[in-house]
Order: C-alpha cells, then sequence, then structure tokens
C-alpha cells in the first residue's frame, strides 16, 4: 500500500474514532458536565442548591449520583460511617416531642417523651387540659400529674415550646372513676437507678422487728418438719457467691426488686436486684421478690406493683411477690398512715399482682401487724411474718417467717435475715 492510501485509511479510522467519541459525549452529556466540567462550581454553589441536590440527586447510602456510579469517590465522607449513616437522618428528631397519658384514679399522669420514647427532662412544659387550664410541669423531670379529676373524656395537649416540635392534636384520654388493679403499660419511664437519686436520703427502712427481738432468737438455719429454709437479700448484702449460698443449703431466696423513696417517692430498682435474681436462678435456687413500700393511696400502690412486674416479666418465680410495708424512720413520706389506708395500699398492690398471674404477699413484723394494718382484710394474701425470737406471739394466720436477722451464710458477708417457708412447693 502506498502512503497516499495509508494516510487515507488513517485519516478515515480516526474520523470513525473521533465520530463515536462525539455520540457517546453527547448522549452522556449531563454526566460529563457534573463530573468535569461543572465540578469546581459544585464546591461553590449555595446551601440551599446543595440541599436541594442532595434530596433530589444523591442516593446517601449508595454514593451514586444520578447515572455517575462513580461519584462516590469525590464524597471524601463516603467512607466514614458516622458521616454516612449519621449526617443525613433527618434533622430534628431528637426535639420531635410526643405525650402518654394515663389515668388510674381521677386522675392523669402526663409523660413528655422524645422520638425515642425517652422522658425529656430539663424543660418547663406546660399540659393542657381542655376545659380545666394549664399545668406545669414545675420540677422539669417530663412527668406532670394530675389530681382530682371529674371521671369522664379528657383531651390533652403538649402546648409549644421553643426549639421543640410539639405533636398537632390533642391526645384523648379516659380518666377512670375507680383504681383499677391492673398494672400500668409505661411505669417503666418512672423507674430510676440509684445513680439518679439521693440514695442515703430515699432508701431508710427500719425494720421494726429488731424492737421486739428478744434474746431467744435462733440465728442458726432451722429445719422445721417439711418447712423450707430461706434468705432474703437486697443491696445491704453486697456482692453474694450464689453457688456457695445453695451448698450452705439455702432453699429459697427472696429477693429485693427496689423501693420507693421516702422522701420523694420516686421508683428506685435496687442495684444489685439483676445480679441477685440471675444468680440465684443459675444456681438453681427458687426465688420471689419484695419491694420496699412507700405509696400513700392506691394509685401508687399500682405504680409500685407495676414497676415489680415490669422488672421481673424475664424471669421465672417460683415463690410470692411481698410488699414490705414497715417505718422510715419516722419522717417517711408513708409513716403517719392509718391502719385503714396502709390496708388499702396493700390490698391495691397484691390485687395488681394477682390480676398480672402472681401469687402476692404483704410482709411485716408482729407489732406492725396487729397495730398498722387490718391484717383480717388481707387474708386472702401470703402472710410473711418478721419475728425475732425462739416461737412466735403473733396470733394471725402466717406462711412464711423470717425468724432472724442476724444470720450467716456461706457466700455471702455480713448478717442475713432468715426465713422459714411453710408453702406448699
Amino acid at each position: 500500500m502506498d502512503s497516499k492510501m495509508k494516510r487515507t485509511a488513517v485519516f478515515f479510522m480516526t474520523a470513525m474514532v473521533l465520530m463515536i467519541l462525539g455520540i457517546v459525549i453527547y448522549t452522556n452529556w449531563d454526566v460529563v458536565e457534573k463530573r468535569f466540567l461543572n465540578k469546581k462550581t459544585e464546591q461553590t454553589v449555595t446551601s440551599d442548591s446543595a440541599q436541594s441536590a442532595d434530596e433530589n440527586s444523591i442516593d446517601r447510602v449508595s454514593g451514586q449520583v444520578d447515572d455517575d456510579l462513580t461519584a462516590f469517590m469525590d464524597d471524601e465522607t463516603f467512607f466514614n460511617s458516622e458521616s454516612t449513616l449519621d449526617k443525613y437522618k433527618p434533622a430534628g428528631d431528637k426535639n420531635k416531642l410526643s405525650i402518654i397519658v394515663t389515668s388510674v384514679e381521677q386522675d392523669l399522669r402526663v409523660q413528655v417523651v422524645d422520638n425515642d420514647g425517652e422522658l425529656v427532662t430539663g424543660e418547663s412544659f406546660y399540659i393542657n387540659v381542655e376545659d380545666n387550664g394549664e399545668y406545669k410541669d414545675l420540677d422539669q423531670d417530663g412527668v406532670v400529674y394530675i389530681a382530682d379529676l371529674k371521671p369522664g373524656d379528657y383531651y390533652v395537649s403538649l402546648e409549644q415550646i421553643s426549639g421543640y416540635k410539639v405533636p398537632d392534636n390533642p391526645t384523648k384520654v379516659k380518666v377512670k372513676d375507680k383504681v383499677e388493679y391492673v398494672a400500668i403499660n409505661d411505669i417503666s419511664l418512672l423507674i430510676k437507678t440509684e445513680e439518679e437519686i439521693d440514695a442515703a436520703l430515699e432508701d431508710t427502712a427500719v425494720n421494726g422487728a429488731d424492737n421486739d427481738a428478744d434474746d431467744t432468737e435462733n440465728t442458726g438455719i432451722r429445719k422445721d418438719g417439711n418447712a423450707q429454709f430461706g434468705i432474703d437479700v437486697s443491696k445491704w448484702n453486697k456482692e453474694i457467691d450464689w453457688d456457695k449460698v445453695k451448698e450452705a443449703g439455702v432453699q429459697f431466696a427472696i429477693i429485693r426488686v427496689g423501693y420507693r423513696g421516702s422522701s420523694t417517692g420516686a421508683l428506685v430498682e435496687d442495684p444489685y436486684f439483676e445480679e441477685n435474681i440471675k444468680g440465684a436462678i443459675a444456681a438453681d435456687i427458687p426465688v420471689g421478690v419484695y419491694f420496699f413500700t412507700q405509696a400513700v393511696n392506691e394509685v401508687e400502690a399500682v405504680e409500685e406493683a407495676s414497676m415489680v412486674i415490669q422488672l421481673c416479666q424475664d424471669y421465672n418465680l417460683d415463690y410470692p411477690v411481698f410488699i414490705d410495708t414497715e417505718g422510715a424512720g419516722g419522717d417517711g413520706r408513708a409513716d403517719k398512715l392509718d391502719a385503714e389506708t396502709r390496708t388499702l395500699v396493700c390490698e391495691a398492690f397484691c390485687s395488681t399482682m394477682k390480676n398480672a398471674g402472681y401469687d402476692a404477699g404483704v410482709y411485716a413484723s408482729r407489732n406492725w401487724l396487729n397495730e398498722n394494718l387490718n391484717a383480717d382484710d388481707l387474708d386472702q394474701y401470703i402472710t410473711w411474718l418478721a419475728e425475732y425470737r425462739e416461737a412466735p406471739l403473733y396470733q394471725g394466720y402466717y406462711q412464711m417467717w423470717q425468724y432472724s436477722s442476724n444470720g450467716s451464710i456461706d457466700g455471702i458477708e455480713g448478717r442475713v435475715d432468715m426465713n422459714i417457708s411453710y408453702l406448699e412447693e
């Protein structure tokens, strides 16, 4: 082939390549423009334009821009999981509020929660109850309690507050005429840990049985026919080696779930509850639980029972759930209750537990049963008597007996409460 023909062939081949390239560029012009020509311009667009582009053209998970499969390589934050996953979450979710409204008896409890269902604290929220006015969250704990309402339907709304988005429509709720002994589903929002309260001020139970003890108290392990020997424990017993406890002959354990603060009335979980119940069950020791009450009415008793149900729902209890009713040093919020009111508190607690499928009972000293309760009104429930002597003087019927608070068990340091159960297994 002569040189002239070679030049002609090269020319046509070059023209063909340029034509094909031109067709490709033409058909993909939008991508080329965004990928190369407008690269610097994209870096200087206004925030409004950038936001529009984000919403309309960018897949934030894949990093794709329209049909450009390589656009993610220019996004310096794409491989940063925090930037990728968190940066593009819808703004304002944490500030989106809602309310949970419940009624136990002629009352309303309004809880202000965020988008994650957590109580929002530190704000002075205003709650509007239609035809009844506004109520302020004075202590800024995210909860507003409204008492003495007439039974019927109410519309409850959260007033606008700067920095938050509140529900557009009010919540309709029925205020109950009489207390129903049914667990409160959203009680978990009210349960606190000891890190959130002043435990020295709140956990002040005083065992009245100590004042009635005599020198006949038996501090060793008792065997009484077919009765079972057991212990009861709380945070005061600290770390427990449950395998050693089992080997020592303990046949059951009653574990404190928590208490109501004797000053503020806060519902507080015992810091060792979960550790103790899991440890006892793992050691194959049958368990029950108890709760130290400072409820001043039936409504609060239902709250306490609801807390127990919430915290025990994942465990199988072989022994009853007890309400521990005793003094709190004389200054406790429930110390001055009359016997009738205190009996109603115990009734409300036990009925709520029973309606939830649990066996229930009352723990009290002999003097407390005789002087501060109408024990006959509670005889449908299990009585756990505390009386520290060789043989109880209590004339009533009881199914469990705490016969000492000065026992000793391998696996537990310090004093241990010792018990006998006459319950059928």
